[in-house]
Formats: structure tokens, C-alpha cells, sequence
């Protein structure tokens, strides 16, 4: 490293790229370690949470960083990839630092803590937390007027002491680009005080879409600790599918509650799914695919498609029906794959095109037959039809998974070759 002192303000580290000395990336900047010490010495940077390709996260000591350059953080390539554990002594910089208030030693007013910057000790590797970048007043999502200051560390004090009601905007904006999956991990690796601050400060449509993708016991805690009335909003926003899921794991006092407090098409459409054996068709299916009529035209269609909220699995394919549009319509005539859409001219009807060989789902297809019926067919979406001939619904390959890995995928890493592991060697400072 440079000789000269190097400060770096922690919010332009998240999502960094790790490189090793290769230039092989090994992950990305998830948080940073400190440890606080007595006398308002400034804490000590222990290291840093990485997140590897396999979405385990594991601890990088500063000791084995020669570089934090140009948005990049060069390493020593030697790498331990035992799981990241928190210990008691130590604070998480993103996850527990940002969004505190604290006071002003010289005036005891209350500010906010915005962002903290780190600095690398001269002629040493050692890094600690020199400064914070603070705004005056109350903190909360909507409010973002007020004075802001970059203060010393020792300006400050109240980091030590647990808050109630911590905000989250600096953390989340923090991380704002993120994917749902990758959100959804951020989270579960909080404490459950800090995970549920981060939830109640999300939209209802980014909190639905970080829920669908946490484990079963997180989506129960947060869901919980919601007000009964933002929890029914929350749900309506999930895919039906899923809320489904969810509901079915509450006590029946609280499920009902919920439905009842949810718009009567959304509860409906929710209720409909659970009236299904949940390792089925009719348990698995999203009662929201694309439905055209046949008259529409391929135009119309791709207008469809086009529409950012539909998951790339939905936006596969269009299934025509006859009236009623909404399901469960009537009677289905088939199916159309987005690559003869981009086929055929704008102008073409959609029921001239249609796909009609092969035979639907039955609502109660047991998870084996719809996983063989993607596998033999190479499909990622099946229309899910009654004995009337009625749409009910499409299964998407990213459900069937869901169910037929183990109920601990998500917090699961994938296995490690051996000679990995043997390159990664050395330990937690």
C-alpha cells in the first residue's frame, strides 16, 4: 500500500469488487468489521464481509488487503472460507453504524450518522474509523433537510449504547442497487432488531419482492412485526403464489385476519391457491400469467411481455383463452412462445399462431410430474387448466425449485473443491 494515508468514506465500498492478485474476482464488499474501543479512541477496521459467487460470506482481514483503488479491493489471494460469524465485540459498519443518532460532544445535539469514512494508518496496514459524516436533527426516511457536517470520530458519542427505532435510508441507499435475492441475504445476516427496521423502511412493492426470496422463518419474523394493515398490503403485492406460501405457515387466527384485511380480488386469488395441495400444479401455480384473447395480435402481445413487473419466466410465453380474461378464463386454446412473437409480423392474431400440442397441467399434478414435464420439454412456464378447460394458472420453473431443493437451500453454500480450500488458507485475526 501507499505510504500516505488513504481515506475512504465506507459507503462508496459497498458492493466493491474483490480482486486477487491474479485480477481473478473473488466476490464483492458486503460490510465492514469494526471493533470500539474505551476513551473515544477511533474503533479499529478489523476487516471486511465478502460475499463470494456461491453467496457465502466470509471474513477478509484488513492485513490481507494491499489495495482499495479505483472501486476495487486488492488481496493477498489467500482467502479463509469458513462462514462469516459475528462476534459479541464486534459492529457490523453498514448494517449497525449507519442511521444511528448520536450527539455532539461539544453541544449534545442529536444528529444522524450519514456515512463514516475509514482511514488507513501511515506506514502500517492497520485501518480504523476516523470520521462521520453526520445531519443535524431527527432522522427518518422523509426527512432530509437539516445542516450536514463531517465531524471526527471523537466528536461524537452514543455509538456504544443500543437504539430503538434505528432508521435504515442511509443503509439502504446504500444498497439500492441490489437484486431482491441479493437484498434478501443482506437481511438475513442482521440482527432481527436491525432486519425489521430495514423492512418497515421499504416500499411495500421492494419489501414483497425481498420476502419472496428469504427463508421461511425470516419471512414469518418480519411479516410479524409489520402493522396488521401494512402486512396485508405487503401481501397483496407478493406473487399469490407466494403469499400463499407465506399464510399457510401463519396460526389460522392470523391468516384469516390478513385475508381479511386484503383487497377481496387479491384474497380470493390467494385463497384459491391454498385450496391446493401445496406440492402440486394447483399449490405451485401463479394465478397470474399473460392471457390474451385470440382476436389480440402479436403487438399486443409483446406490449404484454414488455411490462417490467413480469419475471423473465412469466414473460416466456401468452396463453390465449377465450373470454373471461382474468383467471380462471374460458376455455384455453394455447400457448404462444415469446421467440415466434419475434417472428411473426406485428399485425398477426395471436390465435393464428398458437402452440396447441401440448397437453396442460392438471391442477393436482403432483411437484415429480411438473418437474418432468419442464425437463422433457425444455419449458420454463406451464399453463395449469382445469377439467373444464378453464386457465387456471401457470407453474414457473423457478417455483418448482424452490420446492424441490432442500427446505435449507438458502442458507446453504454450494460445496468447495478441495483444492480450493487448500488455497485458501489462514484464520480470523
Amino acid at each position: 500500500m501507499a505510504a500516505s494515508p488513504s481515506r475512504i468514506f465506507v459507503s462508496h465500498l459497498s458492493g466493491t469488487a474483490v480482486f486477487d492478485p491474479n485480477g481473478d474476482q473473488v466476490g464483492r464488499v458486503r460490510d465492514l468489521v469494526a471493533m470500539l474501543r474505551v476513551s473515544r479512541r477511533p474503533p479499529r477496521l478489523l476487516g471486511l464481509v465478502v460475499e463470494l459467487s456461491t453467496r457465502r460470506r466470509i471474513f477478509l482481514p484488513m492485513t490481507r488487503v494491499t489495495g482499495i483503488e479505483s472501486g476495487q479491493v486488492i488481496t493477498t489471494g489467500v482467502l479463509n472460507v469458513r462462514r462469516f460469524e459475528q462476534r459479541p465485540t464486534e459492529r457490523l459498519v453498514l448494517g449497525e453504524m449507519l442511521d444511528r443518532r448520536v450527539r455532539l460532544v461539544e453541544t449534545g445535539e442529536e444528529v444522524t450518522v450519514l456515512d463514516v469514512s475509514v482511514l488507513q494508518l501511515p506506514a502500517r496496514r492497520d485501518w480504523e474509523i476516523d470520521r462521520v459524516f453526520v445531519r443535524k436533527g431527527k432522522g427518518g426516511t422523509f426527512r432530509r433537510k437539516g445542516e450536514t457536517l463531517t465531524v471526527d470520530w471523537s466528536a461524537v458519542d452514543g455509538f456504544s449504547l443500543e437504539e430503538h427505532g434505528q432508521g435504515a435510508e442511509s443503509l439502504l441507499a446504500t444498497f439500492e442497487q441490489l437484486r431482491p435475492a441479493d437484498l434478501a441475504n443482506v437481511l438475513h445476516h442482521l440482527s432481527p432488531k436491525r432486519r425489521a427496521e430495514v423492512a418497515a423502511a421499504l416500499d411495500d412493492d421492494r419489501l414483497a419482492d425481498v420476502l419472496e426470496e428469504l427463508p421461511e422463518d425470516d419471512q414469518i419474523e418480519i411479516l410479524g412485526k409489520l402493522k396488521e394493515e401494512r402486512a396485508a398490503d405487503v401481501l397483496e403485492a407478493m406473487d399469490p403464489d407466494d403469499a400463499a406460501d407465506l399464510l399457510a405457515e401463519l396460526p389460522e387466527d392470523d391468516k384469516e385476519r390478513l385475508l381479511t384485511l386484503m383487497q377481496p380480488d387479491d384474497a380470493a386469488d390467494v385463497r384459491r391457491l391454498m385450496a391446493y395441495e401445496e406440492r402440486t400444479a394447483g399449490g405451485l401455480m401463479t394465478t397470474e400469467p399473460i392471457v390474451l384473447r385470440p382476436d389480440a395480435t402479436v403487438a399486443d402481445a409483446l406490449a404484454r411481455v414488455r411490462q417490467q413487473d413480469l419475471s423473465p419466466a412469466l414473460a416466456a410465453q401468452v396463453y390465449v383463452c377465450r373470454p373471461p380474461d382474468e383467471t380462471p378464463t374460458g376455455k384455453y386454446l394455447g400457448t404462444v412462445h415469446f421467440q415466434r412473437l419475434l417472428r411473426d409480423p406485428p399485425y398477426t392474431l395471436v390465435g393464428s399462431i398458437l402452440d396447441d400440442d401440448l397437453q396442460p397441467l392438471a391442477p393436482e399434478t403432483a411437484l415429480h410430474g411438473v418437474a418432468g414435464f419442464f425437463a422433457t420439454y425444455d419449458m420454463v412456464a406451464a399453463p395449469v387448466v382445469d377439467e373444464g378447460g378453464s386457465l387456471l394458472g401457470a407453474v414457473t420453473v423457478d417455483d418448482v425449485l424452490d420446492h424441490m431443493l432442500p427446505e435449507d437451500w438458502r442458507e446453504t453454500e454450494f460445496h468447495l473443491e478441495r483444492e480450493e480450500e487448500a488455497r485458501h488458507a489462514g484464520g480470523r485475526p
